[in-house]
């Protein structure tokens, strides 16, 4: 059996960002949300789950789909 290419051990570094100031984060790559953002919001909470749809695959015959 071949050895675990991952550790389960954590390679973040808690200190560090424990330290950091909400300034230092860079959040560059996240959009600003706007008013119009949630208001388009969808909460689900305390409500059934969404169900999915089914993928099915069918396989005729050419001239069937001619």
């Amino acid at each position: 059996m071949k050895k675990r290419d991952t550790s389960r051990k954590s390679q973040t570094d808690w200190k560090r960002l424990k330290a950091m100031r909400d300034e230092e984060i860079d959040l560059s790559d996240n959009p600003e949300l706007t008013p119009e953002m949630f208001a388009r919001a969808v909460v689900r909470r305390g409500l059934k789950p969404v169900t999915r749809k089914p993928q099915i695959t069918l396989r005729i015959d050419g001239d069937v789909s001619e």
